[in-house]
């Protein structure tokens, strides 16, 4: 029997007169028990290596599904208006567009190599990091129409703005420099040097830090030049770093060491350093104080409690690289941290 959808439908006397029906009601309630997970919150991540998403239920901890990507997914960016989820897919040479609560597909966009992306805080731009091809494009942020190219270096990789989203800093791996893009007048305002392989960007209290790949620091950088104030000693491969929701501390994830080091966020100093094997790279806060990461090396995301020190492991897949977590919807401190990322 068929109901006015045209699904089938079993009715109650065909399910009593029926035994072999029964058959299907494990499958029944296994369906049914997996449209109740997905109204969980949910975990995107981005599998670099696998040319797929996989699609984790927060409360379970169990993988509901995995989504293919074209080639390579690396970075995220959530919409201003915070209905759409973009996907890099950088040697795919798309965009895909997704729906940030459900993790379901909502179509994409062929654009050139997008690395690593985010919006400005005015939600006026798209500054696109594109490793591959050398160059930074900035987009119109509502029509995602190429604004302006700049070729400013080799291997462009993590950016941050200023909070007013005047300036919007890009690191250049293998330029082994910092970049700052006027976007007020789409110029460059300069080039320095800040060692070897650069990688993750935050503005952070008028200044910015730049991970420092290729050592075990992380560059303190004067905004207004390029210098370098200090270095932070970290870990062996020092990658990006993290505000916390409350503001009080920056985690830094050092991708070859396998290691977290936490700063004071006033001091910079360095209060603790936490065993993470299995190269972290990016990471969320979750509302209960967990910190999911992304660990890049063991195809793994790591669920670490700060309280009891406890890491949990979900097997995901090859190259895990970033990371969403749908609880940035409805958590203000969490997403206002991360947009500064």
């Amino acid at each position: 029997m068929k109901n006015m959808t045209g699904n089938h439908i079993l009715s109650r006397r065909a399910l009593l007169s029926a035994p072999a029906l029964f058959a299907v009601l494990p499958q029944l309630a296994r369906a049914a028990s997996q449209t109740v997970a997905t109204g969980n919150p949910i975990c995107i991540v981005l599998n670099s290596g696998g040319a797929s998403l996989s699609i984790i239920d927060m409360a379970t901890r169990r993988v509901l599904r995995e989504e293919p990507t074209f080639r390579e997914p690396s970075h995220w960016a959530l919409t201003p208006d915070r209905k759409k989820l973009l996907i890099a897919d950088a040697s795919g040479n798309a965009l895909f567009f997704l729906d940030p609560a459900t993790g379901k597909e909502r179509g994409h966009k062929l654009i050139p190599d997008p690395y690593q992306l985010w919006f400005s805080p005015d939600g006026k731009y798209l500054t696109v990091n594109c490793l591959r091809l050398n160059h930074v494009d900035i987009y119109h942020a509502d029509t995602l129409v190429l604004a302006k190219r700049f070729r400013v270096g080799s291997m462009p990789s993590h950016l941050s703005y200023t909070p007013d989203s005047r300036t919007v800093f890009c690191s250049m791996q293998d330029s082994g420099t910092l970049v700052a893009i006027d976007l007020a007048t789409m110029t460059t305002r300069w080039h320095a040097k800040v060692g070897k392989t650069p990688a993750g960007v935050l503005w952070h209290d008028g200044v910015v830090l730049v991970g420092i790949m290729g050592s075990d620091n992380v560059a303190v950088i004067d905004p207004a030049d390029g210098r370098v104030i200090r270095r932070i000693i970290t870990d062996k491969g020092a990658h990006t770093q993290f505000l916390t929701p409350d503001r009080r501390h920056i985690y830094v994830t050092n991708r070859v060491a396998g290691s977290l080091s936490v700063l004071d966020a006033k001091s910079l100093a360095v209060v603790k350093r936490i065993s993470m094997p299995g190269g972290p790279d990016d990471l969320c806060f979750a509302p209960d104080g967990k910190l999911w990461i992304s660990l890049r090396f063991s195809s793994h995301v790591g669920v670490y409690d700060p309280v009891s020190g406890q890491i949990d492991r979900i097997s995901v897949g090859r190259s895990p690289h970033g990371i969403f977590i749908s609880t940035l919807l409805t958590d203000p401190p969490a997403w206002a941290a991360m947009r500064l990322a």
